[in-house]
């Protein structure tokens, strides 16, 4: 008992009171910017992309391909791309995630979380889901498997995430679907009941990654079923995981 009033004074409270108004600080690389007019037309950056998840003319950053290496960033001699440490990355549409030169904070925060009414309805208040694992690496599930400790505690808004597809009122996956995940993934989804949500987390799960060419991908499990929520990252950080599903579910 003495001990943990030990650590308790040491450390003083570990949970983050308000995780919207939480700060991540550098090496992390979030929300990205774009200054079109400082842009050379070089190619430097998008030739130096693992996951060519930048085009030029105009030039664009698609937050769903990008692993957030900072490699553009570094390559590009007019600092035309430049990554902040802001964390709220989440879109319910594909096509939010692409960033451009018009695009500021604002402009991403406007535009990226449509907070459907059905959603708000049935699961603001609790919001289970079933963690997949679908070919990920583990840097994704490590933190999404930290979404719920002391420090984020998801839990205290709701949501949690349960072990069993028949208990969750969706499905969030990670990894970049090879083949012999396909088919697990496809009974996980048909093992959930209605109504159901899909949240794809992680770049690799977004658009493949690094892996997008791969042969041995099967990824039809995302032309068969709807994705509600996209949270790009490489890996995902707890913040911007928990403050989209948030942000999703209009709490």
């Amino acid at each position: 008992m003495f001990e943990i009033f030990k650590v308790i004074k040491n450390q003083g409270s570990q949970a983050i009171p308000d995780l919207r108004k939480a700060e991540v600080h550098f090496p992390f690389r979030g929300l990205p910017s774009i200054k079109e007019r400082n842009c050379g037309k070089c190619s430097a950056c998008a030739d130096i992309c693992p996951s060519g998840a930048i085009t030029l003319n105009p030039c664009t950053l698609d937050m769903g391909k990008c692993i957030f290496c900072g490699d553009c960033e570094r390559a590009c001699a007019e600092n035309a791309i430049e990554f902040s440490n802001f964390h709220g990355l989440a879109a319910t549409d594909r096509e939010g995630l692409i960033i451009d030169g018009r695009t500021d904070k604002i402009i991403f925060l406007d535009r990226a979380i449509k907070v459907r009414n059905d959603i708000q309805g049935i699961f603001g208040r609790s919001l289970k889901l079933r963690q997949v694992s679908a070919g990920g690496c583990n840097g994704c599930e490590w933190e999404l498997n930290a979404c719920g400790n002391v420090n984020f505690d998801m839990g205290r808004y709701g949501i949690d995430i349960v072990a069993s597809p028949r208990h969750a009122d969706g499905l969030l996956i990670s990894g970049p679907i090879p083949s012999n995940m396909a088919r697990a993934l496809d009974d996980a989804w048909h093992s959930t009941p209605e109504p159901k949500i899909v949240i794809l987390a992680g770049a690799c799960a977004i658009s493949g990654g690094i892996f997008q060419d791969s042969v041995a991908l099967d990824r039809g499990f995302l032309e068969k079923y709807p994705v509600d929520l996209y949270i790009p990252g490489c890996p995902v950080h707890p913040l911007a995981v928990v403050c989209g599903i948030m942000d999703f579910l209009g709490i």
